[in-house]
């Protein structure tokens, strides 16, 4: 457990590194191709660090309000606090702020750069769909998310990436409607390289940012099923909450595709094409479709705990009784 906490702190401040790096280097390439000297390089810096800094300590604010979570009632919701009060000691941290998402799909997601800073959100359909111990199967998996720190990373992903995609559209904006640089047309000159580079740079680096979350995002999965099995003492409750994700097709209203890998599940619409959402396609391209997603296959999951050795997919029925 404290390995995988010291390896999220040290891919968080990997992922702000990284942030930086290629945002600057947006600023430099604009500023080479359109002769403005180091203006565009200090401003890009600049917002750089200030969105780094911003989403270190209000991106759980910014994920809240982008999925639309209202604060839990603690008397009309008091089942749900009750579950995540017990499971949060069984995690051994403090209790996370309770929210929730007003929508039909079945889904959770959990936000916060630490424990003491955590929020928990379910959506009511989650809420109206799950029995009790599959209820709990969801919240400990979410806690787990907030003991390993993995709402670290992802709750900063939100915000650089985002921030990434729309710097770089800003920048090939003005590129097109301002014009380049006429300092060096000579023969020989770095000038049409220079600027190939820094166009190619700032249409891929959407794509890499996207991949970096990627990269972050899938095998944190399957670990959290397996820490919410510990925490619970229940495989069946998480086992039964995965396989009736799997079935449900209702999408949520309110995420978005910078909010996706927070939720337990993809909330994204699958394009028709491809089958029934968290599982496997045969069909061709499916490995592409596959990269770019933030989650691995629910059926994946559901496999991986029952090779891990807990149980059946199905809660047993009762032994019939001896007769009197």
């Amino acid at each position: 457990m404290y390995e995988r906490i010291s390896s999220n702190v040290r891919k968080s401040w990997a992922l702000i590194f990284v942030f930086v790096l290629l945002v600057s280097a947006i600023g430099w390439f604009f500023g080479l191709y359109t002769d403005t000297g180091f203006w565009p390089l200090g401003i890009a810096v600049a917002i750089a660090i200030a969105m780094s800094w911003g989403s270190y300590f209000a991106s759980d604010r910014i994920a809240l309000s982008m999925s639309r979570a209202q604060p839990a009632d603690p008397h009309e919701y008091l089942q749900l606090h009750n579950i995540v009060e017990g499971l949060s000691i069984a995690a051994g941290i403090p209790k996370p702020r309770v929210f929730v998402v007003q929508d039909d799909a079945p889904n959770a997601f959990a936000t916060g750069r630490n424990p003491e800073h955590a929020a928990v959100a379910v959506t009511t359909g989650l809420l109206a769909k799950m029995k009790r111990d599959e209820l709990e199967g969801v919240i400990a998996h979410e806690l787990s998310h907030v003991q390993n720190r993995d709402t670290l990373v992802m709750t900063l992903a939100v915000t650089l990436v985002g921030v990434v995609v729309l710097l770089a559209d800003f920048f090939l904006r003005a590129m097109w409607w301002g014009g380049g640089s006429n300092r060096d047309d000579r023969g020989g000159g770095l000038g049409a390289p220079i600027a190939l580079l820094g166009i190619g740079l700032m249409i891929l680096a959407p794509f890499f940012a996207q991949m970096l979350k990627f990269a972050i995002s899938r095998q944190r999965e399957f670990l959290a099923d397996a820490d919410a099995i510990n925490f619970t003492r229940y495989p069946p409750g998480l086992i039964n909450a995965l396989l009736k994700l799997r079935d449900d097709q209702t999408v949520v209203r309110t995420a978005s595709k910078a909010t996706a890998h927070l939720w337990i599940e993809s909330p994204i619409a699958r394009s028709a094409n491809e089958g029934p959402k968290g599982r496997r396609s045969n069909r061709s391209g499916a490995w592409l479709n596959r990269m770019f997603d933030t989650h691995p296959p629910l059926d994946d999951r559901i496999e991986a705990l029952q090779t891990l050795g807990f149980g059946a997919s199905q809660p047993t029925a009762p032994a019939p009784q001896p007769p009197a």
